[in-house]
């Protein structure tokens, strides 16, 4: 595929592979672009704000609708792209392709809610005869650096918001799967989008990123990603608008009235999807002593149910990991717990890009893989006294994207609901869950601001404030 730059589908010298990690085999091609191409990208954005500004939020929505309707009919193919590119299996990969059209419908219904204040300017003294509104104008160009683990999702959450706040966007697509990224371009033109609007960049972010960050003709980054990569990012931008989704190691505490089939089901579902690739994966899973040895066997069943091969054959339930070199680290993170005293109960070996789902119980919370961001097919578990330690053991990083408890006593859920510093916090359920239209962000170093198409759109923002000064 190529890439989209200045309203043209455009082609570089180099081209960059787009492999299936499951077999290495290539998917397609894109173009390495340079930073001339960044240039020329921002230059047809800094058009395309105009263009999309005066743009009626009516005609905004319309587009979006339509896009969402396309990416509907076009599931499948969409799904079969997540798929091959990135190692989801195809359940997964078809469950983001069709949430991702919804992001799509949430942002054009959104388009037509951006809305300001009348202020009671009166109300302070010696203001009489003032009249005060706001209004809400887009930021202009906006930036948009995204991941490999949800290819088209978590495009979708960045650009539609920023369409519909009348923004034109460029996408950085993670290196390795780019394509669904550019087949999202493909149908917003389809559906009427001004060219000019949108912009596509593929190629590595370390020679693509900084260029496109530091340049004072992007008013508005939302990057996910790494907390690394999102500070730099922070650091090269200057004064901008950001939103950073970063990492996570989230905890899952287990209390000692929890239903321990319903926790081991949940904890195999939140913390071996996608391979573990995911920033809500539940990580580290915390048990009351008096159920800990009873859990770790229902959740060794569950765990050695889970079927892991090529990605695309239907009942396979967990596919490669993005590169090989990432599941790598993963067994590597694994074995030197086990040589550390975790006891390694199931899994772990490494087959190319397959790690098999691993379980490590008694871990160290020192150990990297409970208290760095593991990303892969493995959970650590570890056992408390109480709710107090349980709490403590939970806000014991420096993370704080999601957490969860299991519990049947209203006082140590809301306890855990006050007093866990997380962005998102779930209760019967395990870390990995989102709605598209709820708020979504983190606290502590997983980052700053919210993603959800009414959140995002307030981010892709800004507001004004008139005033009236009226005669008499």
């Amino acid at each position: 595929m190529r890439m989209f730059v200045q309203g043209e589908w455009t082609e570089t010298p180099q081209l960059i592979e787009v492999k299936n990690p499951y077999d290495d085999s290539v998917v397609d091609t894109v173009p390495k672009a340079r930073a001339s191409d960044v240039d020329a990208a921002l230059a047809g954005a800094v058009e395309g704000a105009r263009v999309m500004r005066n743009l009626p939020a009516y005609d905004r929505s319309r587009i979006l609708i339509r896009a969402a309707d396309i990416m509907e009919e076009r599931s499948e193919e969409l799904a079969r792209t997540i798929s091959s590119e990135e190692g989801k299996i195809l359940a997964e990969a078809r469950i983001e392709a069709v949430r991702a059209a919804e992001i799509i419908r949430l942002s054009g219904e959104e388009a037509k809610r951006i809305t300001g204040e009348v202020l009671p300017l009166d109300a302070a003294p010696g203001c009489a005869g003032r009249l005060g509104f706001t209004l809400r104008v887009p930021c202009g160009v906006v930036a948009a650096i995204t991941p490999f683990n949800f290819p088209l999702h978590l495009v979708c959450h960045k650009v539609g918001p920023g369409l519909a706040g009348g923004n034109a966007v460029v996408v950085k697509p993670a290196t390795d799967t780019p394509l669904s990224a550019l087949k999202l371009v493909e149908i917003l033109l389809e559906a009427g989008t001004p060219p000019q609007a949108l912009a596509c960049l593929t190629g590595p972010g370390s020679e693509v990123g900084d260029f496109l960050s530091g340049d004072p003709r992007v008013r508005k980054i939302s990057f996910t990603g790494s907390y690394e990569v999102g500070d730099h990012i922070c650091r090269v931008a200057g004064m901008k608008k950001v939103t950073m989704e970063l990492g996570s190691n989230a905890p899952l505490l287990v209390m000692d009235d929890a239903d321990l089939d319903k926790v081991a089901a949940a904890t195999v579902a939140t913390g071996y999807a996608n391979a573990g690739q995911v920033c809500i994966s539940a990580q580290r899973v915390l048990a009351a002593d008096r159920i800990y040895d009873d859990f770790l066997d229902r959740l060794k069943t569950g765990v050695e149910n889970i079927r892991i091969g090529d990605q695309l054959q239907e009942g396979i339930t967990m596919g490669p990991l993005v590169r090989e070199s990432d599941a790598v680290r993963v067994s590597d993170w694994i074995q030197e717990a086990a040589n550390g005293g975790a006891r390694l109960l199931t899994g772990g070996a490494r087959n190319g890009a397959l790690v098999e789902p691993a379980i490590l119980a008694d871990v160290d919370p020192a150990m990297r893989i409970s208290c760095d961001e593991l990303f892969g097919p493995a959970v650590a578990v570890n056992r408390f006294d109480d709710i107090d330690q349980a709490i403590d053991m939970a806000n014991d990083t420096r993370y704080g994207l999601s957490a969860a408890i299991f519990t049947q006593d209203i006082d140590r859920a809301l306890r855990f609901a006050q007093e866990v510093d997380s962005g998102n916090l779930h209760i019967n359920w395990g870390t990995q869950w989102r709605a598209d239209l709820m708020p979504y962000g983190g606290l502590k170093d997983s980052g700053m601001g919210k993603e959800g198409p009414r959140y995002a759109v307030e981010e892709m923002t800004e507001t004004k404030m008139v005033v009236v000064h009226l005669d008499g």
